[in-house]
């Protein structure tokens, strides 16, 4: 079948985060994409609203049989039904995780540059995040295991919020990497929560390994967050699910969602779901394909246009993280400036933590006509910059 990603769907005036900018201001920022969801899910989701009323919802046995066929036929899982349950959403699920498997003023650790949401679910929170700075060769991201150790042996550290893969440099951490950093954790007396919300973006060929998955100690000692609200384009939906294959621990965050009230569904978060697992891969592989055509565009433009910016290589993520070291300038300033000068919304790389002062980060689920009027601003911005 043939999906549509050309089309430029007009967003504004819809009351989209993402759009609610100035009129000739492109926005390539928060990650939603700029396409329609998957056919199967709009389906689902049209027949809901068709009946009228929207009443209390329940989870019901096709919701965990989608998630567990899913994660079973795409990522080699197999989920323990009794340990899976439903939430509201994946930072809602982190920040009640937090709340109950740590105490306050204890530290919760982070790879950074990382998501910067993370830092909010620990801060305001009363608990103090804990950065180690990920090491980058100019090419690659990898983990600095002497810092890392040294922070996990600090008794004030009790969790880490981890991101698989990673956002927002697009890594996708191997089966060798997960086992060490659980065995470093174990070690420790460390919980590992881990946000896997972007694993279904990745580039033909390639994919992720849960973080459970990598070792029989990972699957012990982890609470993994998931969603299709990323790789389906329903974030608005409000739905996701968390695992913990550990008895104890798995009770102690079910009660802990159930407490915060993030535990029931909307009408439309459990149809939407089975619907997008159930009969959304088609839609999602050529999502991908399309995606990191998009990828490929950035990099070969900058590469040929734009110096003294640089993409960092990934192979996951909608989203590019553009390295911008080699014009000296503070992301936080950079970003502003490019907004300013030429309408288009980046992130500063400076909000995802140590290592990120130097980056903007680019999303390219859009168009490639949107692609391509974002890099021909950017590009204007940089020599605006240079004069």
């Amino acid at each position: 079948m043939n999906f549509d990603f050309d089309t430029q769907i007009n967003r504004r005036n819809t009351n989209s985060l993402k759009w609610d900018v100035g009129e000739n201001e492109l926005p390539m920022w928060v990650a939603d994409m700029d396409f329609c969801t998957a056919p199967a899910v709009r389906a689902a989701i049209e027949k809901r609203a068709s009946h009228g009323v929207f009443g209390y919802s329940d989870v019901t046995k096709e919701w965990y049989d989608a998630y567990c066929n899913w994660w079973s036929t795409r990522h080699g899982v197999n989920f323990n039904k009794e340990h899976l349950t439903f939430c509201t959403g994946v930072v809602p699920a982190i920040s009640s995780i937090v709340r109950k498997l740590t105490t306050p003023a204890e530290k919760v650790l982070v790879l950074t540059p990382v998501y910067n949401i993370f830092f909010n679910s620990i801060i305001n929170n009363g608990r103090q995040p804990l950065e180690c700075e990920l090491k980058f060769d100019g090419n690659e991201y990898s983990i600095d295991y002497c810092d890392f150790e040294e922070k996990l042996s600090d008794p004030q550290t009790s969790l880490m919020i981890f991101c698989n893969p990673h956002n927002p440099v697009g890594k996708i951490w191997q089966k060798d990497e997960l086992a060490k950093i659980g065995e470093l954790c174990r070690k420790h007396g460390v919980t590992v929560v881990s946000d896997e919300i972007h694993c279904d973006i990745t580039r033909p060929g390639f994919s992720y390994v849960p973080f459970c998955a990598a070792s029989d100690g990972n699957k012990k000692m982890s609470v993994t967050c998931i969603a299709p609200t990323k790789a389906f384009n329903i974030a608005g939906i409000q739905t996701a699910a968390v695992y913990a294959d550990d008895p104890f621990v798995f009770h102690k965050v079910w009660r802990g969602l159930n407490t915060d009230e993030v535990a029931e569904p909307n009408v439309f978060a459990v149809d939407a779901a089975v619907a997008a697992f159930n009969n959304g891969g088609e839609w999602l592989d050529a999502l991908n394909e399309y995606v990191f055509k998009n990828k490929d565009l950035v990099k070969s433009f900058i590469d040929e246009n734009i110096r003294g910016m640089k993409v960092v290589p990934s192979n996951a993520t909608y989203l590019v993280f553009i390295d911008c070291t080699a014009l000296n300038k503070d992301s936080v300033e950079l970003s502003a400036f490019i907004r300013e000068s030429t309408g288009l919304y980046l992130s500063a790389g400076g909000v995802y933590g140590k290592g990120g002062e130097n980056f903007l980060r680019m999303n390219v689920a859009c168009p490639k006509d949107t692609v391509n009027d974002g890099l021909l601003r950017l590009k204007k911005a940089v020599e605006l910059l240079k004069k």
